[in-house]
């Protein structure tokens, strides 16, 4: 009996000391959009504090620069070229593409952990009746948008809580009195947190500002700027976004769970904007200082305004260097709950448990992007050398981002050495896939 008691409190201290997760994916949220980054007429207080205290990091890169792919590479720890989605597929009459019945998540893994799971906010991964349905992959709480076409409104006439499709009366377009989805959101994500606070838990809050269309219940603090009605939406959406962050902070705080939760935040892919764009102009720092934007895969569109806090295991105002990626989460989650992932699946990225902790990021080979809106377009890094090609027919680029950052000097005519070595990986680096073919050009497809 001595040793049975032994036993289970030796469990219980191990599940004690178990952090909850939570990751914030924003919905097209730019480094140039936030103060801890640069920006100067956008009030970001809330992430500026979360910078301070704890770890920003300048490299930190998403799955690949649309919605559906990017959020699968986070949720399936599958880099772009092996991921089951590689772009946005829609499906009629609501949802996209589902994610395959086989493809393990994160939620999967920190649930068999023992791991009150949530996700709040939009979806995108698959309806409720198909094999990509959030129930079925691994979240016991879903509250928000599946599909995310549907998630370009802000005032909707229905979300879903569970399976089941709710009203918002009298939104039947913008006006006094209507709801504005994040509000009702916001309460959820609030809600699941106060209904795990023993732990552990994991909540993956999946807001949709600052994406357009850029409708904000108040713009507040913008309304007597000198600038259009969109600059002071988008404005109003990033400091609504920060509020909510913030929010959300205060809650752990209350509830003394601060020295016991890893919160993590970025956008889904970089900036949305060309720097010659209504909002590019004015906040001048779309792609904060990089080339590209949003469906394409040069440093603008892939790196993000991504932010760690964990008081007392996450250094305070530390700003990291080091590249890291999407498709790193999944390993990362799985370590800090003790979970052993099954037999036979690797993921393509490395646990980041020590170097959020203030150690090395993990060494690897090289990253490896790819893009199925349009042409095929792929992306590989290694070291700080960087290649794109845009369509398998263009020719590859090189740049060198120490040097370079804003990939201007492609330097592949001078080293084609290294064009070599970018197309070995291209063809290492991907799995051949019938929905996935690379291709020229894609005639009729949607973007989203």
């Amino acid at each position: 009996m001595r040793s049975l008691l032994l036993f289970l409190s030796v469990c219980t201290l191990a599940a004690a000391e178990r952090p909850n997760i939570i990751y914030i994916l924003s919905d097209d949220l730019a480094q140039g959009d936030v103060g801890a980054y640069g920006q100067k007429l956008i009030r970001t207080p809330n992430l500026d504090r979360m910078a301070a205290e704890g770890t920003r990091f300048t490299q930190a890169y998403c799955g690949t620069t649309v919605c559906a792919p990017s959020r699968t590479s986070l949720m399936t720890g599958l880099h772009s070229g092996h991921s089951p989605i590689r772009a946005n597929r829609e499906v009629q009459p609501e949802g996209q593409k589902p994610l395959p019945a086989e493809t393990l998540t994160v939620a999967q893994v920190l649930k068999g952990a023992g791991y009150a799971t949530g996700c709040v906010g939009k979806w995108g991964m698959g309806m409720f009746d198909t094999t990509g349905s959030p129930l079925k992959k691994g979240f016991d709480r879903f509250f928000g948008y599946n599909c995310q076409r549907h998630a370009h409104s802000y005032f909707p006439t229905y979300l879903y809580d569970q399976d089941r499709r709710i009203a918002l009366e009298g939104n039947d377009g913008k006006k006094a009195g209507a709801t504005y989805a994040q509000n009702l959101i916001q309460k959820e994500a609030e809600r699941f947190i106060r209904d795990h606070k023993d732990g552990p838990f994991f909540l993956y809050y999946a807001i949709t500002l600052p994406h357009g269309r850029h409708e904000i219940d108040s713009v507040g603090e913008y309304a007597d700027r000198p600038w259009t009605d969109q600059q002071k939406a988008y404005a109003a959406q990033v400091s609504r976004l920060d509020a909510d962050v913030g929010r959300l902070l205060a809650l752990l705080r209350e509830l003394g769970l601060d020295e016991r939760t890893l919160v993590m935040t970025s956008g889904d892919n970089g900036s949305s904007f060309a720097p010659n764009s209504e909002f590019g102009k004015l906040f001048q720092q779309a792609s904060n200082g990089m080339r590209g934007y949003k469906r394409e895969l040069y440093e603008g569109g892939l790196r993000q305004a991504a932010l760690a806090r964990w008081p007392g295991q996450v250094p305070a105002g530390r700003v990291s260097h080091a590249p890291w990626a999407f498709w790193d989460f999944l390993p990362t989650a799985a370590e800090l709950a003790g979970a052993k992932l099954p037999e036979g699946f690797r993921p393509d990225g490395f646990s980041l448990v020590g170097h959020l902790r203030g150690g090395e990021a993990p060494a690897r080979e090289s990253f490896y992007w790819e893009l199925h809106e349009g042409a095929s377009l792929q992306a590989a890094r290694w070291g700080d050398w960087k290649a794109v090609r845009n369509g398998p027919a263009k020719a590859i680029e090189i740049y060198d981002l120490a040097q370079d950052p804003g990939e201007r000097t492609d330097l592949a005519k001078l080293r084609p050495e290294l064009v070599a070595k970018a197309e070995s990986i291209f063809a290492a680096s991907r799995t051949e896939h019938p929905d996935w073919p690379l291709r020229g050009s894609q005639p009729g497809k949607k973007k989203k």
